[in-house]
């Protein structure tokens, strides 16, 4: 039962990754449908919102999604220290 807990939870981890790195090239060129901009930034915005708003003015620079990848990752390393 851990075991499939730690793949379902590998899963998401990897998908968002990549969300969150296709968020992050989107947002620094012109290229990609207005779709696929649009459902990668509905996916990821309710994730990233919150930590830009505890976060202080930094001018154009946008560091949510950093402080969620780093959290992602701490996270994936406490869950899979405490049940692998």
């Amino acid at each position: 039962m851990q075991v499939v807990i730690l793949r379902i939870f590998d899963l998401l981890y990897w998908a968002l990754l990549i969300l969150l790195f296709g968020r992050m090239i989107l947002s620094w060129t012109n290229i990609g449908g207005y779709q696929l901009r649009y459902w990668i930034y509905r996916l990821t915005e309710p994730l990233l919102a919150p930590i830009r708003n505890l976060l202080p003015q930094s001018g154009g620079m946008d560091f949510s999604p950093m402080i969620l990848l780093f959290g992602m990752f701490f996270l994936r390393r406490i869950l899979f220290g405490i049940l692998y």
